[in-house]
């Protein structure tokens, strides 16, 4: 039997969670030390070596940003979610966009996530919530109609217009009027396959 987590590695799984949530990747060691407050680096990757002994995580340590959570410790299983696969798009420059809803389709194929990744949100599709009405700042998959292409960008909207800014600052901003926008949904969590 697996002994339960300590409060500082529920903090530390809270932290990571929050972190994938917010941003395209996993935090680094210095990241987690900060954002948890811990004294040093060597006291997270203690945790982080009891967090994959355990189970929870798997990760490479000469990678800074490999962190892959692999269930949710509040649920204290393996179960996992199967979620559609609709297509792909771009982080980088704007993509045709094959497929839309519904989500429950037997035709598509299907990706099977740790149940803490969807956040218990019924219709997710691979690592986005579907809404419409992102807040400034979330990471969305948005719908550029004018150019019928797809796209993974920070959504800002001021006034009529919306800039659409990547993660990546080698990329170039597109900025269109919020008529010419359609968001199909709000990054809840990015899978990684190597």
């Amino acid at each position: 039997m697996k002994r339960p987590l300590s409060k500082r590695q529920q903090e530390i799984m809270s932290y990571i969670q929050d972190f994938m949530s917010r941003n395209s990747y996993p935090p680094t060691v210095r990241d987690i030390q900060y954002g948890c407050e811990i004294s040093s680096t060597s006291v997270v990757d203690y945790n982080l070596q009891i967090l994959q002994r355990e189970g929870y995580l798997q990760r490479k340590r000469e990678v800074s940003r490999s962190i892959e959570l692999l269930k949710d410790p509040s649920s204290g299983s393996r179960d996992v979610v199967k979620v559609p696969v609709l297509g792909n798009i771009a982080a980088g420059e704007p993509l045709p966009l094959a497929g839309s809803g519904p989500w429950d389709n037997p035709d598509f194929d299907t990706v099977d996530l740790p149940p803490f990744l969807t956040k218990g949100r019924p219709n997710v599709f691979v690592i986005l919530d579907p809404v419409n009405q992102p807040d400034n700042g979330d990471m969305v998959a948005a719908w550029l109609k004018d150019r019928e292409e797809a796209t993974l960008k920070h959504f800002y909207l001021d006034g009529d217009i919306v800039r659409l800014q990547p993660a990546n600052a080698q990329m170039e901003t597109i900025v269109v009027a919020a008529a010419d926008v359609a968001v199909r949904g709000r990054v809840v969590g990015i899978v990684r396959t190597m």
